[in-house]
């Protein structure tokens, strides 16, 4: 363990001092502290987590009681905007001397530290592998951006308290429900019988989460997200009418309102078996029931990440009539664009375990979502199928 202290004599808020496990080569996991703590206290968490992975904890620059805070507060939660983004723009440069760009850093934060490592990923996500939200809310109203997709293929680890009295409930069910429906990040949320303190179920389930995201990484990369243009659909993807559904934020996710009537449900599946070398038959990852969309014989020239299951050739999957939604496979992009307009909702372990743009489509309700959705899976086959590269569309 090494303590640093980076001189930075421009900032107002005065050198950084940071605790250091690991080496410079490992992908960072930066863990930021609560209100009134300190980076000697919060170093610990590093002992439960994957120990090939890099641990630094910054200290706070803003002295506060016995401790230290990463901002100044108008209310518990709720930071003030300025303060904020002095904040910010101070850690980015700390950052981007131990981190040049092209190492993989992840942030960790509790309580306070859990609103600043969510302004900084809402403020900069190309910057950031992912982030754990640990019993603490997203500072919202605070200047950063908090817009439907903003964290389309950041994955992010969410564990709030059942009985936290702490952080007030609306910040804790705002922050949950962004994160698990609008954001557009793969989301692993958990809430666990206790108060504001991490559970030990919670830790064990970061410490996992870290361990297979540095993994993806290591695999394949962070991936870049393509501008948005959809190869059939020129004047872009229109907003679904009404409210997004509810899905669940459990595996496996289905969608549980607003639901499909049958009868669309299987003019979507013939719309979509007679694709070209499509072959249809039971999931290889879905629950029972659900019908897999595969390509067969020369028509699997796409890239690894275009499917849900490679060596299945699966690319979509539609689910048992109860549900009707389907999981899809698209380019981060894509995916981040059909969230934005209301059609889907990132998959929890997309760039965890799975493809980084597997999202659930929404069920279509009437002929004209069932255009639309038919015309969303079939720019999957075409990237499956090698006929529609996203950089060139």
């Amino acid at each position: 363990m090494t303590t640093t202290d980076a001189t930075q004599p421009d900032s107002p808020l005065g050198p950084p001092t940071a605790v250091n496990r690991g080496d410079s080569v490992a992908p960072l996991v930066v863990l930021l502290h609560g209100r009134g703590s300190r980076e000697t206290e919060i170093i610990a968490l590093a002992d439960a987590l994957p120990p090939e992975l890099s641990y630094a904890a910054l200290r706070a620059p803003i002295a506060e009681g016995p401790g230290f805070a990463w901002f100044a507060n108008r209310g518990i939660g709720r930071p003030v905007p300025e303060s904020l983004r002095a904040t910010l723009d101070w850690f980015n440069a700390w950052l981007d001397e131990i981190a040049p760009p092209g190492r993989p850093v992840l942030l960790v934060g509790f309580s306070g530290g859990a609103a600043f490592a969510g302004g900084l990923v809402l403020d900069n996500p190309e910057r950031f592998a992912g982030a754990a939200i640990l019993y603490g809310t997203l500072p919202f109203d605070a200047g950063v951006p908090t817009t439907p997709a903003r964290l389309a293929g950041v994955p992010v680890f969410v564990a709030q308290g059942e009985h936290d009295h702490v952080i007030p409930r609306e910040l804790l069910d705002r922050t949950w429900h962004y994160l698990t429906g609008e954001s557009g990040a793969p989301t692993i949320a958990r809430r666990d019988p206790v108060g504001h303190g991490i559970a030990t179920g919670a830790l064990a389930g970061l410490a996992g989460w870290l361990a297979e995201r540095s993994d993806y990484l290591a695999r394949h990369g962070c991936p870049d997200r393509e501008p948005a243009r959809w190869p059939t659909l020129p004047d872009g993807l229109p907003d679904r009418d009404g409210q997004r559904p509810r899905a669940s934020v459990t595996i496996p996710q289905q969608q549980t309102t607003d639901n499909s009537p049958p009868e669309l449900q299987e003019k979507l599946f013939a719309r979509l078996s007679t694709l070209d070398g499509v072959a249809t038959g039971p999931s290889a990852i879905s629950v029972p029931g659900a019908r897999g969309f595969m390509l067969t014989g020369t028509h699997t020239t796409g890239p690894e990440q275009a499917f849900l299951v490679p060596r299945a050739r699966e690319f979509a999957h539609l689910h048992p009539g109860h549900d009707g939604s389907l999981h899809i496979a698209l380019p981060v992009g894509l995916a981040a664009d059909a969230i934005r307009h209301g059609w889907a909702v990132a998959y929890p372990l997309a760039g965890i375990r799975l493809t980084p743009g597997m999202v659930l489509v929404y069920g279509p309700r009437d002929e004209r979502e069932l255009d639309v959705v038919t015309t969303i899976v079939s720019t999957s086959h075409a990237w499956a199928a090698g006929r529609f590269t996203p950089a060139a569309a």
